[in-house]
């Protein structure tokens, strides 16, 4: 069975779905929002993020690179990633650990064992388990919805937080054994989405549409981004597709940007796209939630 690369557990989250979670991070997405708060999950391999302000170009690194992927250009050390590898041999020899690499596949098994350690907590507050990204939906199916059957299986509440771009079918597979679909929609304007966002939203949609005739528990998610999507147009465009398609909407999640995961952008060497994007005002979070309300979404909540 083919097996995706974690780049992240997360234990005791609370803003991944009800009560206390287990948060499990997959690799790999297709779509390059501007704003992506997890860049190291996009790449569906594995991949390096150093912290080069740190580096002392001691040189200990490339030493023991057998795969020649670290060079000495201008006066310092850097890693080719076209030529890494992922092995993380270089990480135990950095004296400051200012290199990671980012991506580690688990035998479910393993993943379980993982879950299983905190079933107190899910029981006492409601939580659960919740499989993220990345885009967790385009892991290979084999493997995940395997998972999905041990994690239900085990009687644990089940979310699958989504961004909706990946195939259908993986939807229609996966439905049966989810409790909620945290889906994440940013703006309806195709043009725009595909500037912010790199891809058309047709299948994002498709896929919403898809899971809603299923009779899925459905949580809409909504990042708010200045000025992407915080005009009255663009929120009227969100309201006015849900209510024409008839989305069954349990709880609408507004959810103001940040640039907290700005920095892993240059320990990745990609540029940061949003570094003129803005956090919206509590007044215009205020004004967007009341839309919502007016329009007869009763359970509208500001963050996660």
């Amino acid at each position: 069975m083919e097996k995706p690369n974690i780049v992240n557990i997360q234990k005791y989250s609370i803003h991944d779905g009800d009560g206390i979670r287990t948060t499990i991070f997959f690799k790999g997405c297709a779509l390059r929002c501007w704003w992506c708060h997890n860049p190291e999950s996009q790449s569906y391999e594995k991949e390096p993020m150093i912290n080069y302000e740190k580096c002392v170009d001691c040189g200990a690194c490339q030493k023991h690179c057998s795969h020649g992927a670290i060079k000495f250009e201008n006066g310092h050390f850097i890693t080719d990633t076209k030529l890494c590898v992922g092995c993380a041999d270089c990480t135990d020899f950095c004296i400051l650990n200012n290199r990671e690499v980012c991506g580690t596949q688990y035998e479910i098994k393993d993943l379980m064992k993982i879950i299983d350690k905190d079933k107190d907590f899910y029981e006492q507050s409601g939580g659960g388990v919740t499989l993220s990204g990345g885009e967790v939906m385009s892991a290979p199916i084999e493997y995940l919805e395997t998972l999905c059957k041990r994690i239900k299986a085990k009687g644990y509440d089940l979310c699958i937080d989504t961004c909706g771009f990946a195939p259908t079918e993986n939807y229609v597979r996966i439905a049966p054994y989810v409790d909620t679909f945290l889906y994440d929609i940013k703006v309806i304007d195709d043009e725009v989405h595909k500037k912010y966002v790199g891809q058309s939203n047709e299948l994002i949609l498709k896929n919403l549409e898809t899971i809603n005739e299923l009779g899925a528990n459905i949580n809409i998610r909504i990042p708010i981004v200045v000025p992407v999507n915080d005009d009255d147009k663009s929120i009227a465009d969100i309201i006015q597709y849900l209510k024409d398609k008839n989305i069954q909407v349990s709880r609408v999640n507004l959810l103001p940007y940040h640039n907290t995961g700005s920095s892993k952008y240059e320990k990745l060497r990609r540029p940061y796209l949003a570094k003129d994007c803005q956090v919206p005002s509590k007044d215009k979070m205020a004004k967007i939630k009341s839309e919502f309300e007016k329009n007869g979404f009763s359970n509208v909540k500001i963050g996660g």
